[in-house]
């Protein structure tokens, strides 16, 4: 498990590396934006990555690679967005939100540390296909319970499906490394 947990910190430094580069060149911009915006961007990313594993032909000289990361900072925003809300203008400086995403992390990581102990690792033995349907899968859960105005009768909420996919993501990463 150990291993895993330096390969996830591995992974989010670079995600968090481009999230501090872009809060640098745009500042919280991103604080406009509202739920469903963001998973409307996150479709796309794995709407992407799904076109890309299934098209022989790529127009765009980017890789699944990015889009994952894409997926985690995006995941990472609407976690923050959950808890502060939307605003007018962007509110937050850098030092702030970078806080912000260090707290979403690391509540996402200790989830994962503590699934990962249940079920075994079992994602080491999955396809990165197969961890993008899941995220698709996710994305469709998010929508629907933006639909009902976030209520669910006897499911997870809209934050424990950003997890997944951030964690999913990392997973997709890790796996994806392994295999160059």
């Amino acid at each position: 498990m150990s291993n895993t947990s330096q390969q996830y910190d591995a992974i989010i430094a670079i995600c968090r590396d481009l999230f501090t580069k872009k809060m640098k060149d745009y500042g919280s911009a991103w604080r406009i934006l509202r739920l469903p915006s963001l998973t409307d961007q996150i479709f796309i990313k794995a709407q992407r990555i799904r076109s890309l594993q299934e098209n022989e032909v790529r127009k765009v000289d980017e890789g699944e690679a990015s889009e994952f990361i894409g997926i985690i900072n995006y995941s990472i925003m609407a976690l923050i967005q959950l808890d502060k809300g939307v605003v007018d203008q962007p509110d937050l400086g850098l030092e702030a939100a970078t806080a912000l995403y260090d707290e979403k992390v690391s509540i996402t990581k200790e989830l994962m540390e503590n699934k990962n102990h249940d079920y075994g690792e079992a994602w080491r033995d999955m396809r990165v296909s197969s961890l993008t349907d899941l995220i698709l899968q996710k994305l469709l859960r998010v929508k629907q319970i933006e639909d009902n105005k976030g209520k669910t009768i006897v499911s997870e909420g809209i934050d424990a499906n950003y997890q997944d996919m951030i964690n999913y993501s990392v997973f997709a990463l890790i796996l994806l490394k392994k295999e160059n």
